[in-house]
């Protein structure tokens, strides 16, 4: 590759950067809107949940919280917004040559780094909104030997576990689904074969995969029904509790960006279309996330939270119709 042409690669990933942020930004507003006007509702403005309120945030007080590793806690959404990126460069045309990077086996990976972030997260947190409390916060067990005890910070941090070691099955296969049909675990392969066959989504093991794609969407991003690791019952709002000022402001701006990120991949995987400043098609992966976000909205308003012996069966169905849709990717 030539200086030439190694600027120009560098120039569409930074502006698809650009522009993916600047969407995500967005993404929020819509979903709050959606939330609204299904409940006949004004809602808050566009720009409020996605931009003005990280802002507000950054004008906060940083307040240290009581953590055994305060640092490290509060870097933990920092990582997970560096990791985000790193997925969504995953899918960039410009990277394919990183044969090694670019692959689904990276892809998983990170995905998967990103959700243990949320045990992390609970397991660091040794306090509730920031203040130790004037008495233990043991929510069962006592100071007799052979007797177990658990605090409300462990409780999130034991959603996350199980999130993490179930919820996540449904997107994973659905990613493997397009790994089977196009015969390569490289992203550039699986585009290059839509570009030939047409898009995966066209198919039905492409249209099994993309409704346990999208399931497994919501999951991740602890959506309704599945928002378990904020189940307000118990642990308020579980690991992310704790957040305040800036940091705060970087667990909204993830949330936002993870939302388009995931849309990407599907854009990518699905549809043979990756995320590319340098192309038209980018205004596909614009959409494919836009529709992706509405879906969600009008699903999440109409659902309640899944306990666990709901959210178990639900996740089994589902990963049962994706491997329906990996047989169906042999015929």
């Amino acid at each position: 590759m030539s200086i030439t042409d190694s600027l120009v690669a560098f120039i569409a990933v930074i502006g698809t950067l650009i522009v993916a942020f600047f969407v995500s930004f967005w993404l929020p507003g819509i979903e709050r809107r959606f939330h609204a006007r299904i409940q006949q509702r004004i809602g808050p403005p566009l720009s409020t949940p996605g931009i003005m309120a990280p802002i507000k945030f950054f004008f906060k007080e940083v307040i240290n919280p009581n953590s055994p590793m305060p640092g490290v806690y509060n870097a933990l959404p920092i990582i997970g917004l560096i990791i985000t990126i790193f997925l969504l460069m995953i899918t960039m045309p410009q990277l394919y040559v990183l044969a090694a990077f670019t692959s689904v086996i990276a892809l998983v990976g990170l995905l998967k780094v990103e959700e243990i972030l949320y045990m992390f997260m609970g397991s660091l947190s040794q306090s509730v909104l920031s203040l130790k409390m004037p008495f233990p916060d043991i929510v069962k067990g006592a100071k007799y030997p052979g007797v177990s005890r658990s605090f409300v910070e462990e409780l999130s941090s034991m959603r996350a576990f199980r999130l993490i070691a179930f919820g996540s099955f449904p997107i994973y296969i659905a990613i493997f689904v397009t790994v089977v049909i196009a015969k390569s675990i490289y992203i550039g392969d699986i585009v290059s074969y839509q570009q030939i066959h047409g898009p995966i989504l066209f198919s039905l093991a492409g249209i099994l995969g993309a409704i346990v794609f999208f399931i497994g969407f919501m999951i991740l991003l602890n959506e309704y029904p599945f928002a378990i690791l904020k189940t307000k019952a118990d642990v308020i709002e579980g690991p992310l509790l704790e957040y305040a000022a800036k940091y705060r402001a970087y667990v909204y701006i993830s949330r936002g960006f993870l939302i388009f990120v995931l849309a990407s991949i599907f854009a990518t995987l699905f549809l043979g279309i990756p995320p590319n400043i340098l192309s038209w098609t980018i205004l596909i992966n614009i959409a494919v996330t836009l529709v992706f976000t509405m879906i969600m909205a009008t699903v999440s308003t109409f659902s309640p939270i899944f306990t666990f012996k709901q959210f178990y069966p639900l996740v089994a169905g589902v990963s049962m119709i994706g491997i329906l849709a990996i047989i169906a990717s042999f015929l």
